[in-house]
């Protein structure tokens, strides 16, 4: 996009950031923005602003890891700004692979219509704040790749 900021981008008369909170607020106890630059702007919406400080502008990991390090519940969700039509029951679903799965993450898949296969979509991501110390591990070795990350987490 050339360089700017999604989330503060309008699409139907509000920024792509306004539209993730008003479909997630509902969802979740608690909501930050993780976001490394226009801080300011991102404050207006009168939510916490947190930047990454670990790792920083080596893509969406750092942002879990931000996420993960300033999580006071059990479980952090994560969603991109660039998806305002993401689903209103997001997190329950997400939780219910986890709880069915036994796993302490859950991604969200999408299918793909050329060739009916599922494609991973990792940004929406629901995850143990337990993890934290194995993501730090993960992007301390010089690893990026959210998939790879996960798998590594177990079923």
């Amino acid at each position: 996009m050339g360089g700017v900021d999604k989330g503060l981008q309008l699409f139907r008369g509000q920024t792509l950031v306004q539209h993730a909170i008003a479909r997630l607020q509902p969802q979740v106890s608690q909501l930050l923005i993780n976001a490394n630059r226009n801080s300011a702007e991102y404050a207006l919406t009168s939510l916490q602003v947190v930047a990454d400080t670990d790792y920083a502008d080596t893509g969406p990991l750092s942002g879990f890891l931000t996420g993960l390090q300033h999580c006071d519940t059990e479980w952090l969700v994560t969603v991109p700004c660039d998806s305002p039509f993401f689903p209103l029951d997001l997190v329950d679903r997400l939780s219910a692979a986890a709880t069915q799965q036994q796993a302490s993450i859950a991604m969200v898949q999408t299918p793909r219509s050329h060739d009916h296969t599922w494609e991973l979509q990792p940004v929406f991501c629901l995850m143990h704040r337990s993890l934290a110390d194995s993501l730090k591990n993960y992007l301390a070795s010089g690893q990026r790749k959210i998939s790879d990350w996960a798998v590594q987490q177990g079923p």
